[in-house]
């Protein structure tokens, strides 16, 4: 995980209290194999970047035509408005299961 953002002024108009807000720290880290989600991983933040995660790990390359540096990344941000998180993705040489 690279960022987190927060719009306390946004919490107040228009969400409802949460028990459990947003924990993600920065400087986590996630593995994915496949198309499973890591464990720890928000789920809504899984649903947001996994078709870009499985992409990358078939070894698919430059997802949005130079966008990024380096073709087998991509940084995508949940979809959480009120506390967006972005997560650098990269492709890994490694099979996950060796990690």
């Amino acid at each position: 995980m690279i960022r987190k953002a927060s719009y306390p002024d946004l919490m107040e108009r228009y969400e409802n209290p949460l028990d459990a807000p947003c924990d993600m720290e920065e400087g986590q880290v996630f593995i994915a194999d496949g198309w499973k989600r890591p464990e720890g991983l928000c789920e809504s933040a899984w649903e947001s970047m996994s078709p870009f995660v499985l992409t990358l790990a078939c070894g698919g390359q430059d997802i949005y035509n130079g966008w990024m540096k380096d073709p087998r990344s991509a940084m995508i941000s949940c979809n959480d408005g009120f506390r967006p998180v972005s997560f650098l993705i990269e492709g890994l040489d490694e099979d996950a299961s060796e990690i």
